[in-house]
């Protein structure tokens, strides 16, 4: 990586975790909390909208990386516009929440927007074969950026957790298109990994403030984003991205797919996600975060470096890598019914 993305990956990681320190003191002057409820992870109140640094700070690095040729100015509007209409109705959800049809309206829109800045859906490689999917791939698009900002906002539920998980996926997705030559969207996922480092100084447990909703949906639209943009460069980039990802979507997809079949309204807030359990059962969410960190460095990086090297296996590595990962957050009750347990 050039000293100059270093360098500026320094800059990015001071300023984010000075604005945060800005935003939780004008959160605590004004009130902007997050009480504890009956369907908490959290027992004492504490001041959110901390995502909004990252927001800010990021948004702010991704035009610098387009005015200096770093990056694409189509990739730079997707993430400024359409990450910016994400992170508003997130903030404005986290002041006074808003109906849930407006918020999906948003991020729809939001997606739509990126994709067509994108230009659709960069061709697929699947095996030793490159399938291009025209207007269904680019509906497919819109589907997993708006599958992927909703379930950083379900993950979002411990200290830590979030903030972690959006700096390992576009920390090592950086140093793995570096690496492989494919350097594309490298600096706009180094910048954000800064990003998300420079608020867990805040974040990491025991949290002295929380991102919201403005945070949370906006990490998930720019990895989803970034994802795709890199499939501009790597058809099988893609598949890498999905293991990197690997605990957010499995937890994710299990926890909804088992409330569905149990005829749950999912759209309902819970407490029965595969990490809800075990900050429950551990009695603390360092443990987690942690857990989450050890199984995404010592499993999902390696899974994810094969599918780089040898992409003509990628989408075998991606099976390989999830198989496990089923298994664990089954064992952990991922949309196991939460009985006595209150609902989040």
């Amino acid at each position: 990586m050039s000293r100059s993305i270093w360098l500026g990956a320094a800059v990015v990681l001071i300023a984010t975790w000075m604005l945060t320190g800005l935003v939780r003191r004008l959160a605590l002057s004004h009130g902007v909390m997050d009480i504890p409820n009956e369907r908490s992870s959290h027992t004492t109140a504490t001041p959110r909208g901390g995502g909004l640094a990252m927001v800010v700070v990021s948004s702010i690095a991704f035009a610098v990386l387009a005015l200096t040729g770093a990056m694409s100015v189509s990739l730079a509007v997707a993430l400024l516009a359409g990450g910016g209409a994400v992170a508003t109705i997130g903030f404005l959800d986290d002041r006074r929440p808003l109906p849930a049809r407006l918020r999906l309206a948003v991020h729809i829109a939001a997606a739509v927007w990126a994709v067509a800045w994108l230009g659709g859906l960069p061709a697929i490689r699947v095996g030793d074969a490159v399938y291009s999917l025209g207007w269904s791939g680019a509906v497919l698009a819109v589907l997993g950026i708006v599958w992927s900002l909703n379930l950083f906002n379900f993950m979002d539920g411990i200290d830590g957790i979030a903030g972690t998980e959006a700096a390992f996926v576009s920390g090592a997705a950086a140093l793995l298109g570096m690496s492989a030559a494919h350097v594309g969207i490298s600096p706009a996922a180094a910048l954000f990994c800064a990003a998300a480092c420079g608020f867990l100084l805040w974040n990491w447990p025991p949290a002295r403030i929380f991102m919201g909703d403005v945070g949370s949906g906006y990490l998930g639209f720019v990895i989803a984003v970034l994802a795709m943009a890199a499939m501009a460069d790597d058809p099988a980039a893609l598949w890498v991205w999905l293991i990197l990802g690997g605990v957010f979507f499995v937890d994710a997809t299990v926890t909804l797919v088992r409330r569905t079949l149990r005829g749950d309204r999912v759209y309902e807030a819970h407490r029965s996600h595969a990490y809800q359990w075990l900050a429950r059962r551990w009695g603390q969410h360092l443990q987690v975060t942690l857990a989450v960190l050890t199984v995404n460095v010592l499993w999902l990086l390696p899974a994810a470096w094969l599918a780089s090297r040898y992409p003509g296996r990628a989408l075998w590595a991606v099976l390989a890598a999830y198989l496990p990962l089923i298994i664990l957050v089954l064992a952990a009750g991922a949309g196991k019914a939460e009985q006595a347990v209150s609902r989040k």
